[in-house]
């Protein structure tokens, strides 16, 4: 397959089913379509159920929509709710949604919005569903990150919220570096199991509405730029459907873009920072994670080396 997977290459996906977040639009909803027509059953988790219901009637196969708001823990555990009382299983939980660069304002929960939406939501979630995929060989929960996850990015555990200073770029930032820490330290919890696994993926630049936020300075010159550095939702949901899908795939992994600077291409295995990789600071923040949303997962402690054969995760 090299560098050239495409959609060609999902195996089939009848008998799975996928619960992809934030699949209205975008990335999230070539994600959805692709795995709906390779045959999986697919529920359409979003915060507009009507757009929610409007992408599915667009989609070929067996797709349903359920209300999803990342931003109420509330929400979110109504909506695991419901997924558990219609679902006996789950083989796919693909964190998708996200927010970018949003004006300084917080969650009903009073969370940032950029941490609360993008990690805090997902984290909930994930540990909410996860009974559901554990009796589950193959399953996975795949995250989606950014390479913005590079960009001034630190966990910054004495202001979380940005409380006292607010960076929109670093904010993202934070959220996005977070994702991949949960990813890290949910497969280290995961690998006794040896059922699910978690894996992360990035679209690198993609023509999507997440960009909508865009700080001005930078959006004149993005506008310019974006029709040579940017790629169409359907290239961008590529790393994630074969993160999602692709047999070969390990815990712990992350896959992006394959050309320069994971900017644009097929999807192939990437390395993320430095930083992501710091195992204490992926436990310290999942139980602040915990103690944030009230949510416990169904997984054995962390320990600090145990690590699947294999597995793309470094000290």
């Amino acid at each position: 397959m090299g560098n050239k997977w495409t959609t060609a290459n999902i195996p089939d996906q009848r008998g799975r089913v996928a619960v992809v977040t934030g699949a209205n639009t975008g990335l999230g909803y070539e994600t959805a379509r692709a795995l709906a027509e390779r045959g999986a059953s697919v529920i359409l988790a979003v915060r507009n159920v009507e757009k929610g219901e409007q992408a599915a009637a667009r989609m070929t196969g067996d797709v349903t929509v359920q209300a999803l708001d990342l931003t109420s823990l509330d929400s979110v555990r109504a909506a695991a709710a419901a997924l558990r009382s219609r679902l006996d299983r789950i083989d796919l939980l693909i964190n998708n949604a996200g927010v970018m660069y949003t004006p300084k304002q917080t969650t009903r929960d009073g969370f940032e919005m950029q941490f609360g939406t993008n990690h805090l939501g997902h984290f909930a979630l994930t540990g909410l569903l996860l009974d559901l995929m554990l009796p589950v060989p193959g399953s996975r929960v795949v995250t989606v990150s950014s390479t913005g996850h590079r960009i001034r990015a630190a966990i910054h555990f004495d202001d979380l919220q940005w409380e006292r200073s607010y960076s929109r770029v670093a904010a993202y930032g934070q959220s996005k570096l977070a994702n991949l820490m949960f990813t890290y330290e949910l497969q280290r919890r995961l690998a006794t199991y040896g059922t699910t696994v978690a894996v992360a993926a990035h679209p690198g630049m993609s023509s999507t509405e997440l960009a909508r936020n865009t700080p001005a300075a930078l959006r004149l010159p993005l506008t310019w730029l974006a029709p040579l550095i940017s790629q169409t939702p359907a290239m961008g949901a590529l790393p994630t459907l074969r993160a999602a899908t692709d047999p070969a795939v390990l815990g712990g992994q992350y896959y992006g873009p394959g050309g320069r600077f994971e900017v644009m291409g097929h999807p192939r295995l990437v390395t993320s920072s430095p930083e992501s990789y710091k195992v204490v600071v992926q436990q310290r923040l999942w139980a602040v994670s915990e103690d944030l949303t009230g949510v416990k997962f169904p997984v054995v402690q962390s320990k600090q080396n145990s690590f699947p054969s294999g597995s793309a995760i470094t000290m």
